[in-house]
């Protein structure tokens, strides 16, 4: 599914228009894929060093949304790469927020799908753990709930519980 280009949005403008109604992930996330910003409404995942829940989600009809993963914080072991990014992409995801880590990082860089992941590492994992899905997410002292709008540019990543007039 390929999905119209959005425009481009500064988080920052965002917040000085709606600071009353978002949330900032207080995390310094680092920036994969084309699109230098994104958003959308999006789905959550919880996840501890296993890709294969991932997986499973970037295999159902994106719509549009981004897929929040709650990966505990790990830089041990990558819960997505590019084979995954890639299949993300293809089903019409518009970006993936990971508080964690990916692989692959010049094989995302090259996919329309906007990346936010705290860093990389070449580790995958090889033991399934358990997992959880359209759970309410505490990310970087923000709540991210299923259905949320998330805004998404190289600086920051915000949240709001519907979406946003833009400027």
């Amino acid at each position: 599914m390929t999905l119209l280009p959005q425009p481009s949005i500064v988080t920052a403008d965002l917040y000085d228009l709606h600071h009353e109604r978002v949330e900032v992930i207080d995390l310094q996330f680092r920036s994969f894929g084309r699109p230098a910003s994104f958003f959308g409404p999006c789905a959550t995942l919880q996840v501890f060093e296993d890709h294969t829940p991932v997986l499973a989600r970037l295999s159902t009809p994106g719509e549009g949304r981004i897929l929040a993963v709650d990966a505990g914080g790990s830089l041990r072991v990558g819960v997505m790469g590019d084979r995954l990014a890639g299949i993300g992409a293809a089903n019409g995801w518009r970006g993936v927020v990971i508080a964690g880590a990916i692989r692959d990082s010049l094989g995302i860089n090259a996919l329309d799908l906007g990346v936010r992941a705290l860093g990389t590492t070449a580790r995958r994992g090889w033991t399934p753990n358990p997992s959880a899905a359209g759970s309410t997410l505490r990310l970087g002292g923000a709540n991210v709930r299923e259905g949320d709008w998330l805004y998404a540019d190289r600086d920051a990543v915000l949240v709001a519980r519907e979406a946003l007039p833009l400027p």
